[in-house]
């Protein structure tokens, strides 16, 4: 749903906008990875660019 939201608001889901969104910490960013990989697993999301770093990997909803 993040992804969706971000992407009608002419944005990319990143690890940090959904850290932010839940509320987790900084020192918990690995929980945020983890919920991302099973997420594009699911093919639910996927990565804009997969040539960038992915300290710097933005996410879109499938569909888009």
């Amino acid at each position: 749903m993040h992804a969706c939201l971000k992407q009608v608001s002419g944005e990319q889901m990143t690890n940090t906008s959904l850290r932010n969104r839940f509320g987790v910490s900084e020192n918990n960013k690995s929980t945020i990875s983890r919920l991302i990989a099973a997420s594009i697993d699911r093919e639910l999301i996927k990565p804009l660019d997969n040539k960038t770093a992915p300290k710097l990997m933005c996410y879109i909803p499938f569909w888009a």
